[in-house]
């Protein structure tokens, strides 16, 4: 996707509110890291605690007590910052790190928005650290858009992940500073990334790439690229990848697609349509699913706001 500056900025200021900010939250929020325990080299450490922070965040998928995921958190985020001292150019540390923290930002987004911020800022740190790891996307952050796209067009499916992920997160910190110059011209690159991304796999992640565009076409006016038919056909095309099983998908498709139409009856179908299916549907993803049946009753406690 193209566009000038200002259309982009313009754009970006319709976009990102508050409550836009969910979307990138969602599928970070069952990212989460683990302990390492005392090995006598650093190669040992980082090989171990890589796998250990994998088989960690399988474990807090499957569970149902946000809760205590809130709680736990925090320690891992003091270890993996030690860790990545000892091994600061490893690319899988740093989008680990940076997925947790953009996990634990994402559980506290409601009650804590300054602190938000704060962790939101060093998971963009951290994931813009592990872009550039790769030679490929060696100062693509700070690149023109021109030079960004054609380091893009150079990537490959085993990039994915990382595309993803980082994707995920610079969106998140545009979001938590609307008003940022910055963040604003950086907007364009975030866009070329994740078009990257669904040309390389558009079943990533439950059909991920495809809510993207859904949520970016549903929330834009028309005249700077908004278009409701396409939004429509990516939340369908994410729902056909999930199988129904990503609640979180339902979410946006209510809270974006259906608002804008102003279709009170399709909002609340959706929204029921989460609260009818258990979380547990896909174990993997109990956690994401139970934060789903969370925001589905909070804004059907508030349709009345919106239509």
């Amino acid at each position: 996707m193209t566009e000038t500056m200002n259309n982009a900025n313009f754009g970006l200021m319709k976009l990102l509110h508050p409550s836009k900010i969910l979307f990138i939250q969602a599928l970070l929020a069952l990212l989460c890291v683990s302990l390492a325990g005392c090995f006598s080299s650093r190669q040992m450490i980082t090989d171990s605690a890589v796998g250990l922070f994998q088989e960690l965040a399988l474990s807090v998928n499957r569970q149902s007590d946000v809760a205590l995921v809130r709680q736990g958190i925090p320690s891992y985020l003091l270890l993996i910052d030690g860790i990545i001292q000892a091994n600061p150019g490893n690319p899988d540390l740093l989008l680990a790190a940076a997925q947790a923290y953009a996990s634990y930002a994402s559980l506290l987004e409601e009650e804590d928005t300054t602190r938000t911020a704060q962790l939101i800022q060093k998971a963009k740190i951290y994931a813009i650290k592990a872009l550039e790891q790769n030679p490929l996307f060696k100062g693509a952050p700070e690149n023109s858009l021109d030079l960004f796209k054609k380091q893009m067009e150079k990537s490959e499916k085993s990039h994915v992940p990382l595309l993803f992920g980082v994707g995920n997160i610079w969106g998140t910190w545009i979001a938590q500073g609307p008003d940022s110059v910055e963040g604003m011209a950086d907007l364009p690159k975030v866009e070329v990334l994740m078009d990257r991304v669904l040309q390389l796999d558009p079943g990533y992640y439950y059909g991920g790439p495809h809510l993207f565009k859904g949520i970016l076409l549903s929330a834009r006016p028309v005249q700077y690229g908004g278009d409701l038919k396409k939004a429509e056909t990516h939340f369908q095309q994410a729902l056909n990848y999930s199988q129904g099983k990503f609640l979180m998908t339902y979410i946006f498709y209510a809270q974006y697609y259906a608002k804008q139409r102003l279709d009170r009856d399709l909002f609340v179908k959706t929204l029921n349509q989460v609260l009818s299916t258990p979380p547990e549907i896909e174990p993997e993803l109990t956690l994401i699913n139970t934060l789903a049946h969370e925001k589905a009753k909070k804004l059907l406690s508030e349709v009345d706001e919106y239509f």
